[in-house]
């Protein structure tokens, strides 16, 4: 550029008036300053939503029969009526890299009382350890501890206790259908209380380990109804849905590997419109921004008509002041594209790994199946960084092109005679 005379003259008149061009450069600055932390706090509330959406409980990928969902049926078992080898089924199963872990579920609908109340609800078998590796509702307990095998011990949900009026150490019955045709039902032993804080989970959920459930409902070692994996991010769930199915294939039959975009299509879609609004934010704010730089540019060439006409008596096109004036426009945009870097990079960089939680101003919010915590971190997104850069520098060219129009049509003998 600096091998352009206009583009020397262009970058000189910014030094004219240093006030009105920090001014108008701190427009386009914040302008650019809030696209982006605008931009990179709305994907870190989606990346919320999902990572608690598919920690919380369900994991990212589900193994489980073909006709499993979505009655979830209590003879529809991995492997039908003859089970799988359990051990060789999750070793496959985590054997990407990608894979955190892996653990199995048997589910059951029953009934579960203490003294006068009785809740229906979702019994849910898992393996206590595993579970905890794989999902996060049961990392803290509100109050006991995880069950233990074959000793009849269950946890449930803060809403479920309060509904049956129970406390730790209460006994409770549990009845649920069998697998054999039977009713089975035994005396547990409430040990813990967890609270995830959707009403639907808390207040539905008695779970057990699954050895225990599995000899309640009558379903032998080997008959789980899903295999839950937890990956290392939400976003490769896909992906890791294909190396997972190739590594169980011939396994187990009539088996299927599901991602969590196919379970909850209805958080993918949120997330696909939360993207298509990321441009609908760059016309607002430079739409509104743009005028702000033809104001100023129209001022900066109104004011130097005389030197325009002067360049014009002397031989300079019209094309060449459009240059000059495009050139001055160019380098404001430079210059406020530095200082929205300056203002922008800290901020992203401190609510990334430091974001402010205003959980105790507003609460947890319930938003699509997930509890998300009002904070205010963001995520870096370079490619709509760069968008947002050269949608700054367009609309300081863009807005300086009518004043650069109109400053090469002063006539110059009108203005130097002074009419």
């Amino acid at each position: 550029m600096s091998q352009s005379p206009w583009a020397r003259i262009g970058m000189r008149n910014l030094g004219r008036h240093p006030k009105r061009t920090l001014l108008t450069a701190m427009g386009l600055a914040v302008g650019f300053f809030a696209s982006v932390v605008l931009v990179g706090w709305s994907q870190g509330l989606v990346n919320q939503m999902v990572e608690n959406s598919t920690s919380l409980l369900g994991g990212q990928l589900e193994i489980h029969d073909a006709e499993f969902l979505p009655e979830r049926g209590l003879y529809d078992t991995i492997g039908g009526r003859d089970g799988v080898d359990l051990d060789q089924l999750l070793t496959r199963a985590t054997s990407d890299v990608r894979v955190v872990a892996a653990a199995p579920r048997v589910y059951a609908g029953g009934l579960v009382s203490s003294g006068n109340s009785t809740v229906a609800g979702m019994l849910m078998g898992v393996d206590p350890e595993g579970e905890v590796a794989l999902s996060r509702f049961l990392d803290v307990l509100t109050a006991g501890r995880l069950p233990r095998p074959g000793q009849n011990e269950l946890v449930v949900g803060t809403e479920m206790a309060r509904q049956l009026e129970t406390e730790i150490g209460g006994e409770l019955v549990v009845v649920a259908p069998a697998a054999d045709g039977s009713m089975g039902n035994d005396l547990f032993t409430l040990v813990g209380t967890y609270r995830t804080g959707l009403g639907e989970i808390d207040s539905a959920f008695a779970v057990l380990p699954v050895e225990d459930l599995q000899a309640l409902v009558v379903l032998s070692a080997g008959r789980v109804h899903e295999i839950a994996v937890s990956t290392q991010d939400p976003w490769v769930a896909e992906e890791v849905a294909v190396a997972v199915t190739t590594a169980v294939d011939g396994d187990v039959l009539e088996a299927e590997v599901v991602p969590w975009t196919e379970l909850n299509p209805a958080l993918v879609e949120y997330a696909r419109l939360a993207s298509s609004m990321y441009g609908v934010i760059l016309v607002i704010v430079f739409g509104l921004a743009m005028f702000g730089v033809a104001n100023t540019m129209l001022m900066a060439t109104y004011e130097r008509r005389r030197e325009f006409a002067v360049m014009l008596a002397v031989g300079t096109t019209p094309w060449g002041v459009v240059l000059s004036v495009l050139y001055e426009a160019l380098a404001l945009g430079l210059f406020a594209l530095v200082l929205g870097v300056v203002m922008t990079a800290p901020v992203m960089i401190w609510w990334h790994n430091a974001p402010p939680d205003l959980t105790g101003l507003v609460g947890e919010i319930e938003m699509m199946g997930s509890v998300v915590s009002l904070t205010m971190q963001v995520e870096y997104d370079v490619n709509f960084a760069v968008m947002t850069a050269a949608a700054l520098l367009a609309t300081a060219v863009v807005a300086a092109f009518y004043p650069a129009v109109r400053a090469s049509r002063v006539p110059p003998a009108d203005i130097l005679s002074g009419l």
